[in-house]
C-alpha cells in the first residue's frame, strides 16, 4: 500500500469526491480531514488525484474451523483503490444489516412495525395459528429484491443527514410454527424503507418501514429477484406463475388464494406471472402497478437498457427461454412489443467457444391495459386448450414447458391473449428456444454494450436426450449437465430485424450469446461442497457496477454448504469471494449504486439460513443447526442489509 507523506485538506477531499466510496461506519470525514493537517502545505498546489481502478481480495471459504463463521454472514475482503497517482487505498469490507426480520422497527410515526410481516388483500394480518399457544403474525425469512434509491424533495421526518430509500421484497416464506412448507402459499410482502444516509460517513440507518398496499394489484406471487429502472422506480418480479389451465386443482395456488382472499377459489392465476412497478414517494410511502404486456412468465429479474425502452428479461423456469420487450415510449413499460429469442447453432457452455448467434421471435404488441382486460375476462379454456397425455389429435401441437411434454391448441383468434397469457407455451409454439432450466438474474455492462445472464443449472431440458423437457428446436443440446451452472454474456447491438424482417426498434438487441464464466461439479469433498467452492456455483442474482468494472454475482446454491456473493472483474478476469452466506441461506437482493451523494453501495440479502438438504449438509448440520437458530430467531429470521467498510480501514497519511 502507498501512501503520499503528507496530504491536505483541499487534496484530500479531491481524494474522496474521486474515488468510490463505500460508507465508513462510524468514521467521520472532519476526523480523516483533521488527521490530514488543517494547514498549508505543497500538497495544496499538487493536481487533482483521481480513479483509476479497483480490485477486491478474496476471502477464504469458511470451514468448521471457525464454526460460527459459517452459522452467519462473514466478510473477509478488502476493496483496493488505485488513484492517478499510483497510490493505493483499502478499503475493509464489512457487512451491516438493517433488520433482521421478524424485528419490530420504527414505522415513521413514532410506532414499531413487524419487519417482513404478511397481510391479506384487506391489509390485515396473516397469523400463524398452526401451534396452539404460539399465534403470531407471520413474517418472511426470505427478503429478496432490493432497490436504493433517491427521490427528489423527501419529507420523511426524523432525518439527519440525506433522506434515501430501499424497497425490499420478500419472496416467500419456508415453513409455518408447526414446520409445515409454506412455500408460495402466501401474498408476497414488499416494503419501502427510509434511511437516513450520514453525509460525513455514508451510514445507512432506518427511520421508516412503510409496508406497501398491494391490494389494487391482487397481491403479489412469489417475488424474487428485481431491479432499479434507469428512471428511479423498483421493478420487481412474480416468479414460477401459476398453471392457469390447471390451478383449479393445484394445492399450493389454493392455499395462495385462501390467505390471500379468504376463499380458495378467489385468485385469478391470470393475475400473476407479471412484472410489477413500485414508485416511491417523497414521504417514504410507496405505490404499485403491474405491467401485463411484458409475457407471463417466470420473472426473476429484469434489465432496462439506457434507452430507456429495451428489457431483457430472465425466466427462472424449466424450458425457459430469454425474452426481450421494447416498450413504445422511454420510461413507459405499459405498451410494447414482446420477443423471444432463436438460438442459431453452436450454443455452448464452454468459455472458450465462439458462441451461438441469436434471432428474435416477435410475440406481438401490446398493452397492458389490454392484457388485464383480458385475464380479468378469459378462462384459461377461451385462450388455449392444453393437455397433459397425447390427445391423438393432429390439430394439437406436442410442446414442452415445466420439464414436461404438454399437446396444446390456440383457440381461433385468441393469439394476442395467449402470447401474452400463456407466454411460455406460446412461446414454444412460434418456434422460441424454449430449452433454458433456471435463467436468473440480468444485468448490463453499458460501456462494451454487453449483457449478462446467470443460469442456476445447466440440467434437464439443456441436456441432449433429457426426457425433462429436451427439445431439438431450442437449439440447446448440452452432451452432460453442469448442475453448477454458469453465467453468459450476450453482446448486443442495432440495425436488428426479427425472423419476419421487421426492425426492432432498439440499439440494445442481444446478438450472439456465449459463456462468461461456469461452476465446477464435484464430489462431495470434507464439507459437503458438491460444487468446487472456489468457483461460482448455482448463480442467481447478478448486478454490474460500471465504476469498478465488475460484475457482482450472488449464488443460489444446493451445491456449495455456503453460499457466495462474488464479484468478478470483466478486465483482470479474477474472481474474487466477497461474503458467505449463513450456511442453509440463499445471497438474495444484490444491488450495486455507484454514486448515490457521493457513496458505493453494495446491497445484499440473504434467505432461510438453515433450510437444511441432507445432501449437502449431512457433514456440517449437528454443528451449525444450533448456531443458525440461536442467530436469526430459531431459523425464521433473514437479514437485509449492505456491505459496507470498516471504519479504521482508511488511512490518509502515514504516521
Amino acid at each position: 500500500m502507498s501512501d503520499h507523506p503528507q496530504i491536505g485538506r483541499r487534496q484530500a477531499l479531491k481524494f474522496l469526491a474521486g474515488a468510490p466510496l463505500l460508507p465508513l461506519g462510524s468514521l467521520s470525514m472532519a476526523s480523516m480531514l483533521s488527521a490530514c493537517g488543517g494547514g498549508s502545505t505543497a500538497a495544496e498546489v499538487a493536481p487533482a488525484v483521481s480513479f483509476v481502478s479497483a480490485s477486491f481480495s478474496s476471502m477464504a471459504a469458511p470451514s468448521l474451523a471457525n464454526a460460527a463463521a459459517m452459522a452467519t454472514t462473514t466478510v473477509g475482503s478488502t476493496l483496493s483503490v488505485t488513484m492517478s497517482d499510483k497510490s493505493v487505498k483499502d478499503y475493509k469490507l464489512a457487512y451491516q444489516p438493517f433488520f433482521i426480520t421478524g424485528d419490530m422497527v420504527a414505522d415513521g410515526a413514532g410506532g414499531k412495525v413487524l419487519a417482513g410481516a404478511y397481510y391479506d388483500i384487506n391489509n390485515k394480518a396473516i397469523m400463524d395459528n398452526s401451534v396452539v399457544g404460539k399465534e403470531r403474525q407471520i413474517f418472511s425469512d426470505s427478503p429478496d429484491g432490493t432497490s436504493l434509491l433517491s427521490v427528489a424533495n423527501p419529507t420523511v421526518a426524523g432525518i439527519k443527514g440525506k433522506a434515501v430509500f430501499a424497497v425490499v421484497q420478500f419472496e416467500y416464506t419456508t415453513r409455518n410454527l408447526s414446520g409445515a412448507d409454506m412455500y408460495g402459499q402466501l401474498p408476497s410482502p414488499i416494503a419501502v424503507l427510509t434511511l437516513d444516509q450520514d453525509q460525513t460517513t455514508g451510514k445507512l440507518s432506518l427511520v421508516k418501514y412503510h409496508n406497501v398496499d398491494t391490494s389494487k394489484v391482487h397481491g403479489l406471487w412469489i417475488t424474487c429477484g428485481s431491479s432499479l429502472s434507469p428512471w428511479g422506480t423498483h421493478l420487481s418480479s412474480e416468479e414460477y406463475e401459476p398453471d392457469a389451465p390447471f390451478a383449479s386443482t393445484d394445492a399450493q395456488f389454493k392455499a395462495y388464494s385462501k390467505n390471500t382472499f379468504g376463499s380458495e377459489t378467489a385468485a385469478n392465476p391470470y393475475h400473476y406471472g407479471h412484472l410489477p412497478e413500485v414508485t416511491v414517494n417523497p414521504d417514504g410511502t410507496g405505490s404499485i402497478k403491474k405491467h401485463y404486456c411484458m409475457g407471463r412468465i417466470s420473472h426473476e429479474l429484469v434489465q432496462v437498457m439506457p434507452d430507456n425502452r429495451t428489457v431483457l428479461m430472465g425466466d427462472d423456469a424449466t424450458n425457459s427461454g430469454l425474452f426481450m420487450f421494447v416498450a413504445d415510449t422511454e420510461k413507459d413499460l405499459s405498451a410494447g412489443t414482446l420477443y423471444v429469442a432463436k438460438i442459431g447453432a453452436g450454443f455452448s457452455i464452454d468459455p472458450a467457444a465462439a458462441g451461438a448467434k441469436l434471432t428474435w421471435i416477435n410475440l406481438g404488441h401490446a398493452t397492458s391495459a389490454e392484457i388485464e382486460n383480458m385475464a380479468n375476462t378469459l378462462k384459461p379454456s377461451d385462450i388455449m386448450a392444453v393437455s397433459k397425455t397425447d390427445p391423438l389429435d393432429a390439430s394439437y401441437t406436442k410442446i414442452f414447458t415445466g420439464g414436461k411434454a404438454n399437446w396444446i391448441k390456440v383457440m381461433p383468434g385468441m393469439e394476442k391473449a395467449a402470447a401474452f397469457l400463456e407466454t411460455h407455451r406460446y412461446a414454444y409454439l412460434a418456434g422460441g428456444s424454449m430449452g433454458f432450466t433456471k435463467m436468473e438474474g440480468t444485468t448490463v455492462n453499458i460501456k462494451d454494450k454487453v449483457a449478462y445472464s446467470a443460469l442456476q443449472n445447466m440440467v434437464d431440458s439443456m441436456v441432449k436426450g433429457n426426457a425433462k423437457g429436451w427439445n431439438e428446436q431450442s437449439g440447446i443440446a448440452l452432451d452432460k449437465a453442469l448442475v453448477a451452472g454458469g453465467v453468459m454474456a450476450h453482446s448486443l447491438g442495432g440495425a436488428q430485424s426479427d425472423t419476419k424482417g421487421a426492425a426492432i426498434k432498439s440499439e440494445w438487441v442481444p446478438m450472439q450469446t456465449k459463456a462468461l464464466l461456469v461452476g465446477e461439479d464435484i464430489a462431495a469433498d470434507a464439507l459437503g461442497n458438491l460444487a468446487n467452492p472456489d468457483k461460482i456455483g448455482n448463480p442467481d442474482n447478478l448486478k454490474f457496477s460500471e465504476k469498478l468494472r465488475t460484475l457482482f454475482i450472488g449464488e443460489d446454491s444446493g451445491y456449495h454448504v455456503n453460499n457466495f456473493l462474488w464479484a468478478y472483474n470483466i478486465d483482470t478476469k479474477v474472481l474474487s469471494r466477497l461474503m458467505s452466506m449463513p450456511s442453509g441461506g440463499e445471497a438474495t437482493g444484490l444491488h450495486v449504486v455507484d454514486d448515490l451523494n457521493g457513496w458505493t453501495y453494495i446491497m445484499s440479502n440473504f434467505q432461510h439460513p438453515g433450510d437444511w438438504s441432507s445432501s449437502l449438509h449431512s457433514k456440517v448440520q449437528a454443528t451449525l443447526d444450533p448456531l443458525v437458530r440461536a442467530n436469526y430467531k430459531d431459523r425464521f429470521g433473514a437479514a437485509v442489509g449492505y456491505l459496507t467498510a470498516d471504519a479504521t480501514s482508511l488511512k490518509l497519511s502515514k504516521g
